[in-house]
């Protein structure tokens, strides 16, 4: 589990060693409900979490409504498949930055291009793709300094917001940066939802192909930073650029 790898934080400098998280986090979280609202469009299942496509399985079969209770379990599959993926291209066991990241990002990107077509066209196998590129996206964070963070949907953070409300009540006490965070990726996730149904409505699912090109940009310039040197340069000022390699072993 991500939890069973912590990575140190110095807790009079928290937010200042987790700030260059928040960009990121917020443009997936908004990214993946945006996805998830075109989806819930096409067939009125999330794909970006798996509590729905569950609950719909089991829900369809009871009624006997197996082409409905079959497009359920492909979004459950997608999303299993997706973060497996991830798992490969990746492989880091913690939030390491790294090109292997921009990899990851292009084919998530890609796999929004076929489901992008595949909603165009009406076809049901379009869930088990954008299922697969929200798996794929979710496994792509991991535990750092402390939080559990998941771009793809916002039970978990809700609950812990939740519980530090709690501890705030109880204790008068808590890490108000990590409050901050969790709520700003929630609310992030919540505006992602509001732009996809607006764009669904006006333009049809077609519109997911922005975040597929999105993605693919991204991810292709993230790669060539880290491939190149060049984020590495920003941080340290240092003219050579680091060997590139894979990610050490834990």
């Amino acid at each position: 589990m991500p939890y069973s790898h912590p990575q140190p934080i110095e807790k009079h400098n928290a937010f200042k060693q987790v700030r260059f998280l928040v960009p990121g986090a917020l443009v997936l979280a908004a990214s993946a409900g945006f996805i998830n609202s075109i989806a819930l469009g096409f067939f009125h299942t999330p794909v970006s979490h798996m509590t729905g496509a569950v609950s719909h399985s089991g829900m369809d079969t009871a009624s006997l409504q197996w082409p409905d209770a079959f497009a359920s379990l492909t979004i459950v599959f997608g999303f299993v498949l997706g973060a497996a993926l991830n798992g490969i291209i990746v492989g880091a066991w913690k939030l390491i930055p790294g090109r292997c990241y921009g990899v990851a990002m292009i084919v998530e990107g890609c796999l929004l291009g076929v489901a992008t077509f595949l909603f165009v066209y009406k076809q049901r196998l379009a869930l088990p793709a954008v299922a697969m590129a929200c798996g794929l996206q979710n496994a792509m964070s991991s535990s750092y300094c402390g939080l559990m963070i998941r771009t793809t949907h916002v039970t978990g953070m809700m609950t812990d917001i939740g519980v530090m409300i709690g501890h705030w009540i109880r204790h008068r006490q808590i890490e108000g940066w990590k409050l901050r965070f969790l709520m700003m990726v929630v609310t992030a996730f919540g505006v992602g939802c509001w732009l996809g149904q607006i764009a669904d409505v006006r333009f049809g699912p077609a519109v997911l192909a922005l975040p597929a090109a999105g993605f693919i940009i991204a991810g292709t310039a993230l790669a060539l930073a880290y491939h190149h040197g060049l984020v590495d340069l920003l941080q340290s000022g240092n003219p050579t650029p680091p060997p590139t390699g894979s990610f050490p072993k834990h």
